[in-house]
Order: C-alpha cells, then sequence, then structure tokens
C-alpha cells in the first residue's frame, strides 16, 4: 500500500499529493497570470478534490500567490494546512535577493499572515539560507515567531544533507522543499536523511518543469497503464519513498484533475525498475 497521508512533524496529517503555487502568477513568477477568479476556482477546486496542503511563498508575484489563497479559501476548512515561505525579496522578474536578518524575517513572516489572513502559519520555510547571516540567527527568529504562536512548524528550502544536519542541532525541522524527480536526484543523500527522521520532503520541479511529461519511458508505461506520462512522473514519487509529499502547480483545471489523478495510479516493480533506471 501506498501511504495517502504524511504527518508534519508527526502531528499535522496532510496528503502527500499537495497544490503548489507558483504557477498562478507570470512568467518568472512576477505579476499576475490571468484573471484572479481563474485562480480562485483552480485553488478551490484542488480543496474540492481533497488536497489538505497548499503550498505557496511570499515571492510569487510578489504577494499574489497568497493573496489568491486568502481569496479562493478563507475562511479555511478544517484540516487545510497553509505552507508558506519568506527569506527571498524580489525586485524584478529576474531578480531575487535572498534575506535571512532576523528583522526582516519576522517583517516578511507578519506580511504573510496579514495577506493569508492567518493568526498562525501551519507550515513557514526559510526560502533560501542567507550565507551572510549565521543559521543560528536565521532559525533563531523563526523559533522566537514560533514560540509567538505566529508559525507552527519551520521548513527549509534548497538545502544540503549537510546543512539539515547542522539546523536540526538548532531547532526541530518538519520539513525540506529542493528541486527532485525522475531524473533529478541530487538531493538523494537529503532524501535518505528526511526519511530517517521522519521530515516531510517537498520536492519542486517533480514534472521537471514539463519535460518528463515527453520521456519515452514514461510515455510507454503511461500508455500501458491509460494515463498521462505526467501521471507517472508524479505517481513515481508517491511511490519513491513516504516522506515524499509533491506539491505539482498549474492554472489549468484539466491538469490539476490530471495531476490530482496521479495518486490513483498504481505501479508495479518493473514499472519501478525501469523508472528508477532513469536518474
Amino acid at each position: 500500500m501506498i501511504p495517502e497521508i504524511f504527518e508534519l512533524a508527526g502531528r499535522l496529517p496532510v496528503r502527500r499529493l499537495g497544490y503548489g503555487t507558483a504557477q498562478l502568477t507570470g512568467p518568472g513568477y512576477w505579476g499576475p497570470r490571468g484573471a484572479a477568479r481563474d485562480a480562485v476556482a483552480v485553488l478551490r477546486r484542488a480543496v474540492e478534490r481533497g488536497v489538505t496542503l497548499i503550498d505557496t511563498a511570499d515571492n510569487y508575484g510578489p504577494s499574489i500567490a497568497e493573496e489568491l489563497v486568502a481569496e479562493a479559501l478563507y475562511p479555511y476548512p478544517a484540516g487545510l494546512v497553509i505552507a508558506t515561505k519568506g527569506g527571498v525579496v524580489r525586485t524584478g522578474a529576474d531578480a531575487w535577493h535572498i534575506d535571512g536578518r532576523p528583522e526582516r524575517l519576522r517583517a516578511m513572516c507578519e506580511a504573510s499572515l496579514r495577506r493569508l489572513r492567518l493568526d498562525t502559519i501551519d507550515l513557514y520555510q526559510l526560502h533560501r539560507l542567507d550565507p551572510d547571516v549565521p543559521m543560528a540567527e536565521q532559525l533563531g527568529a523563526l523559533d522566537e515567531l514560533r514560540r509567538e504562536g505566529k508559525i507552527r512548524h519551520v521548513g527549509l528550502d534548497s538545502v544540503t544533507a549537510e546543512q539539515l544536519d547542522a539546523a536540526r542541532e538548532l531547532t526541530d525541522i518538519a520539513s525540506v522543499q529542493n528541486r527532485y524527480n525522475l531524473t533529478d536526484r541530487a538531493s538523494e543523500p537529503l532524501l535518505k536523511l528526511c526519511e530517517a527522521h521522519g521530515i516531510a520532503f517537498l520536492p519542486w520541479f517533480p514534472l521537471g518543469n514539463g519535460s518528463l511529461t515527453t520521456d519515452r519511458v514514461c510515455t510507454d508505461i503511461a500508455a500501458a497503464h491509460g494515463v498521462a506520462p505526467g501521471q507517472i512522473a508524479l505517481a513515481w514519487l508517491l511511490h519513491r519513498s513516504p516522506v515524499l509529499c509533491p506539491t505539482p502547480g498549474t492554472g489549468s483545471p484539466a491538469h490539476l484533475e490530471e495531476n490530482l489523478d496521479s495518486a490513483a495510479v498504481r505501479l508495479g516493480a518493473e514499472d519501478m525498475s525501469r523508472l528508477d533506471a532513469l536518474s
């Protein structure tokens, strides 16, 4: 049996296949993408389909994705987990600035609380570790926000296994979010560490930014199962490890349905062997 549920920090249950909001914004995650009502409809449909983990970030837009989440889903249904991120400042479509100063992290978190209309953010992820600020200061700021009840759990984005080990010496870490998919497994050591400690791994680019939908092996296995190639790539993640919690994003209602239907795909040992060999 493939587990459907993962318990964040051992006590916050979410369905493993969630929804990411980056694709609700424009190219480069900058500005709007289409009409707000279309994004609102997709978010509401995701929850109707049983999604219980919504993954967003303050710099998607910036601010736009968080505002859309609140517009679509507030007041939030019981059991819906909202995850967001802070620690990166955007000044243009191609301009990303890491800022992990404690005062900036606090300001970012409090701004996210206002946009999301929340008193407490379930999972607040440090979008990037700031190399110019000691890790202890960055995580210390998040710990302080947690003690104040403004965040419930802490996550990290784009870290190494060594950095996760160091972070765990400083505070409890509920999740990591790194690039990981069928053909990009550079974060395999991190995945093994997450498995050992029950830490959720939210893989970004789970579909290889679209490239896996045309992979020959994926298309062949998909044809045998009567599904789309992208569904095979997502199903592989769900079969690969019980801590993997993909949050594929899309602004297309049809693509949303396709992604969520991936949870029903059951891959056999031969399928997994062929897919594992793609690395």
